[in-house]
Order: C-alpha cells, then structure tokens, then sequence
C-alpha cells in the first residue's frame, strides 16, 4: 500500500460546490479530480493545460465541423 499525504487548499466555496456538482455527475469526488490532475502534470512532467492571458480563438461551427470530418470522415 502507498503512503498517502494530506493536502489541503483554500478556494471559493462556490467554486468548490459548482465542481463538486459536475464531479459527482461523473462519479467522483474533489480529490479523485485533483489525484487525476497530479497524475497528469507526473505523466507529462509538465503543466497539463494551457495557461495563457491570450486564448487560442474559439473555432467556428463550420470550422469544428472540418476538423471532425478531417479527423474521421464524413458523417
């Protein structure tokens, strides 16, 4: 068995709740969201977003569209 290690963070309890909501939906909890997102940034050795005052443009329907049909075909 590992050894475990208790982590604890501040965060807006609205932020917490909304997430709790969306977690559930999914059968999780908090921590099984945040042992995930440790998990990545181990796997990667990196950040596993991107974070960036400057997002990336939201493509358009059509464009999403392409991308889908480029990627697996037409429907």
């Amino acid at each position: 068995m590992s050894s475990t290690t208790l982590f604890r963070a501040r965060v807006p309890t609205t932020r917490l709740r909304n997430a709790e909501k969306i977690l559930a939906k999914l059968g999780m909890k908090p921590g099984d969201a945040f042992n995930i997102f440790l998990a990545q940034i181990e796997i990667r050795k990196d950040f596993p977003l991107t974070v960036s005052t400057s997002p990336e443009s939201v493509l358009s329907t059509e464009a999403q569209g392409k991308k889908w049909e480029d990627a697996l075909g037409a429907y």
